[in-house]
């Protein structure tokens, strides 16, 4: 077996733990907003025309949409701890096109409506682009594109064979790193104008402001313990700690935490994702690098970094480690690995080696929604009345405005060009319950670290669940 890039030339030990002494375990985003906007509890027994439960990205928007597209409409948005503290703040900031977690993704589960799809996640971004102008979210929107970059041989064919010379641009070694200055670079592809880059704890922040703008109600602390609707028809109860709301329909953006629907338990899985960002780069360390596009970056492994800068020039760095615990557990303390932490920090001096004696401000972990098809599903429940979406898979920063609409779309019973897709209307495979669930992820981690090891060629387990549907392409 080959060694891979990161093997073959490792940092020494002390650069690494000089760049962590100092780090401080929360996510930078929110630790960046400051002064944040406190929201009330609930309290009492309430009614309303939309309930959605839980106030990340993909609730936020949901309400947000739902009082522009009738503005009488009353809503209420509410969240067990506070704004954006899951993953919504703790994300990379990569705002893509894509629905489908990448194009191979997208091609092996949704062929016929492939193209349909990309110009619908095209249409998307631009609306979140329009709406971050129109309202004025303060969130450092930059519709910089991204790099996709080879760091090992065999990944560059890939990439040439996607080059257009419109929105996919090509670079050989040399190119590449002309725009970033990685020894680790072989190739990259810039696709110019399918991503943007946002700062994630200022989007939550700045959403929520724009809901209660519009006249949502907001509210924080306030865990949904149940969901009952014994009748057939009317309102749906939720049950929270302080009381109850009753709703016409309800909207459920819960991402990673457990369904308030049992039937759908086991159709995501929490996987643990890390993240380190260095402190702000100094004019000379930036000019040692490049990068002068400021954009998004990710390598071609199955186990992939992911990269950007900062509006105050600091590195985000993450990826590569996904980590399952047993039982689907989300536990404070899972948030904190540090030999995920070191090895992050090796892989960043691997590929910038001119950085030597720059320091992490912060590190943290948090949880992606797992889907066996690695894009978020759509569900209608309790006729009608509840809808939900989740297993974004790591990519829903754009993708969560989507669902959010395809939400409203189906509570309303409309039927729309959202509504039709067979993305919307299909629901992936459940993981298996435990034991099986946990082996087979530790299973399939071993295969696709082998596979970046044996020139990117799956083996017979990676193939078997290509072709049964849970193959991983992205």
């Amino acid at each position: 077996m080959s060694s891979t890039v990161f093997e073959r030339s490792i940092p020494d030990a002390r650069i690494i733990t000089e760049s962590l002494a100092d780090a401080r375990l929360a996510p930078f985003w929110l630790d960046d907003l400051g002064a944040r906007a406190v929201y009330p509890r609930h309290s009492g027994t309430v009614r309303y025309d939309l309930a959605v439960v839980g106030a990340g990205y993909t609730g936020l928007w949901t309400a947000l949409q739902a009082v522009e597209r009738d503005p009488s409409a009353r809503v209420i948005v509410l969240e067990a701890k506070t704004i954006g503290w899951a993953a919504s703040g703790r994300n990379g900031g990569f705002c893509e096109a894509s629905l489908t977690h990448g194009e191979a993704n997208g091609l092996a589960r949704f062929p016929r409506e492939l193209e349909q799809l990309d110009r619908l996640g095209t249409e998307n971004l631009d609306e979140i682009a329009a709406t971050v102008a129109r309202l004025g979210l303060d969130c450092d929107f930059e519709r910089t594109g991204s790099l996709a970059v080879a760091t090992e041989p065999y990944q560059v064919a890939e990439l040439a064979a996607a080059h257009d010379g419109d929105g996919e641009l090509y670079y050989d070694a040399e190119g590449i790193r002309s725009l970033v200055n990685s020894p680790t670079y072989q190739g990259g592809l810039w696709s110019t104008r399918a991503t943007a880059l946002v700062h994630p704890g200022k989007l939550a922040a700045e959403l929520a402001r724009a809901c209660v703008e519009a006249g949502v109600d907001i509210r924080e602390n306030s865990p949904v313990r149940g969901i009952d609707s014994e009748l057939p028809t009317g309102v749906v109860t939720l049950t929270t700690d302080g009381g109850f709301v009753n709703a016409e329909r309800i909207a459920l953006a819960t991402n990673a935490f457990p369904s308030l629907l049992k039937r759908y338990r086991l159709h995501t899985v929490p996987v643990y994702d890390y993240v380190l960002m260095t402190e702000p780069l100094t004019d000379a360390q930036l000019d040692s690098i490049g990068w002068q596009g400021r954009q998004g970056i990710a390598d071609l492994a199955n186990q992939f970094h992911y990269y950007r800068l900062s509006a105050d020039n600091r590195i985000l760095w993450g990826g590569y480690d996904a980590v399952y615990h047993f039982g689907g557990r989300i536990r404070p303390s899972y948030d904190d690995r540090p030999q995920s932490f070191q090895r992050l920090a090796s892989h960043f001096f691997t590929t910038f080696p001119q950085l030597e004696g720059v320091k992490f401000s912060h590190r943290w972990g948090g949880v992606i929604d797992t889907s066996t098809r690695f894009c978020a599903f759509f569900g209608l429940a309790r006729r009608g009345r509840v809808a939900y979406a989740a297993g974004f898979t790591g990519l829903g920063v754009g993708a969560s405005r989507f669902a959010a609409n395809v939400m409203l779309d189906r509570l309303s019973g409309e039927s729309t060009e959202r509504t039709e897709l067979e993305m919307v209307r299909s629901i992936p495979l459940p993981f298996p319950p435990e034991p099986v669930a946990f082996a087979g992820v530790q299973a399939t981690k071993w295969a696709l670290d082998r596979a970046d090891h044996n020139g990117g060629r799956r083996n017979l387990l990676l193939k078997t669940l290509d072709a049964v549907g849970l193959g991983f392409d992205s």
